[in-house]
């Protein structure tokens, strides 16, 4: 029976990971092999069980969701569009220097806007454009905004960062804080070897400024005007969370400060309906929607990963994968690491593997010597790497869209940063 158990678990991953690679709906196939593995394993009430209890995670469907609901609103209003014109509007003259300008801009900008796709979209219909005036080459253009698309790991509204905190009692602004210093220094790592490699490929010079300049002699920019205050409001959660969560809080007139993510982000559209004076009836339906879309496309990955994670311990496969490293403690860095970077370079998406590690894995961090925090979040910023080195992921292909090149061409120039800053979590992280 332990033998046949052995034999569903390997054919269960095989099967998900290929179908995860054909681009298969996630939530169907963490689903439906899940609950296949504990059917024949005859423990189906296994996965049932998991997927019923996944659906009521308090903490995450409190910060994911009014996160969400948040970043509609900020999209309906355009402050998102507001922020990004406002940061980027100066550095038209600063030349090669934009490149790894960009990429940081990118990665801090994808904190208060998490969706990477939905932050690519803004940002790079702004920045695109002002990188390849400014001489560099379409393909390093779209790469550099590509390689910051990684911020939101920093995001009040992570799903990972929601996950970890209900693990490890922390807030989720301290486990941000506790791994901001390692995410922040992997997206440097990622910006400066894509600064190097635009000196080895030659894709900042003159004649790709004159390219550019040829085919875009009547275009121009239709955004006029930033409003400051407009820009301000996709901050004032991230401003209110981090100082609520510091020794900040403890400054008279500040400890009001301290308080949960949905608090903070309600504060933020309130914010938005006074700057902009849009109907708050507007604002209300938008936030509504996207929390409701933000418990179908997020939580939904959750609740699919929860089920999957459940028929694989129907298996055993789990309980001996913890025992392994348990014993084995220095294959649980690489295994946390490059385990679900691959899986988001190969399928585009590296939410699904992290989801899935840090449900079965992350609880037993202290007994692998590791804490919560970094164990979980270190899988999750891997995956979260691997994607922005993917061809096939969606934020890869918006940003192929906007500097109208290969997307292959784009990932020839993030992922040897990306590979790199994967090894420097292993190592340093962990």
């Amino acid at each position: 029976m332990a033998e046949f158990k052995s034999i569903i678990a390997i054919l269960g991953i095989l099967v998900t990971i290929y179908l995860l690679i054909k681009k298969y709906e996630t939530r169907t196939v963490l689903i439906a092999v899940g609950l296949l593995m504990a059917i024949l394993t005859l423990n189906p009430m296994a996965a049932l069980d998991a997927f019923a209890k996944s659906m009521t995670s308090g903490g995450l469907i409190m910060a994911i969701c009014s996160s969400m609901g948040f970043a509609y609103v900020m999209k309906y209003t355009q402050c998102d569009t507001h922020l990004v014109h406002l940061l980027t509007k100066p550095l038209s003259g600063l030349k090669f220097f934009l490149i790894p300008i960009a990429t940081i801009i990118t990665f801090f900008i994808n904190i208060a806007i998490p969706s990477a796709a939905g932050c690519a979209a803004a940002v790079g219909a702004t920045l695109i454009p002002v990188l390849k005036s400014s001489g560099v080459r379409p393909a390093m253009a779209g790469a550099a905004i590509l390689a910051g698309t990684f911020g939101s790991m920093m995001s009040p509204g992570s799903s990972h960062s929601a996950m970890i905190s209900e693990m490890s009692g922390l807030t989720i602004t301290e486990v941000n804080l506790s791994h901001a210093p390692y995410t922040t220094i992997a997206g440097a790592i990622g910006a400066v070897v894509l600064t190097l490699l635009a000196l080895a490929f030659k894709d900042y010079g003159q004649e790709h400024r004159e390219a550019y300049l040829a085919e875009n002699k009547s275009s121009e920019n239709t955004f006029h005007k930033v409003n400051v205050l407009y820009a301000l409001a996709p901050l004032v959660p991230l401003i209110i969370l981090v100082i609520g969560g510091t020794s900040l809080q403890q400054t008279p007139g500040l400890e009001w400060t301290k308080m949960g993510v949905p608090q903070a982000m309600l504060i933020g559209a309130i914010y938005g309906i006074l700057v902009t004076r849009i109907s708050p009836v507007k604002i209300t339906e938008e936030f509504f929607n996207g929390m409701g879309n933000s418990y179908a496309n997020v939580l939904g990955i959750i609740v699919a990963a929860s089920v999957f994670v459940a028929g694989l311990k129907s298996t055993g496969a789990i309980d001996s994968a913890i025992d392994f490293l348990k014993h084995s403690n220095e294959f649980v860095r690489w295994g946390a690491t490059i385990g679900p970077f691959l899986m988001g370079v190969i399928t585009g998406s590296g939410d699904a593997a992290a989801i899935a590690f840090n449900s079965a894995v992350t609880p037993h961090a202290v007994e692998l010597g590791y804490t919560h925090v970094n164990l979980g979040m270190g899988a999750a910023i891997a995956g979260a790497i691997g994607r922005t080195a993917s061809p096939i992921a969606g934020v890869t292909i918006v940003c192929a869209g906007l500097a109208m090149v290969n997307p292959i061409e784009m990932v020839k120039r993030t992922a040897p940063g990306m590979i790199l800053a994967v090894l420097y979590l292993a190592l340093f992280m962990l």
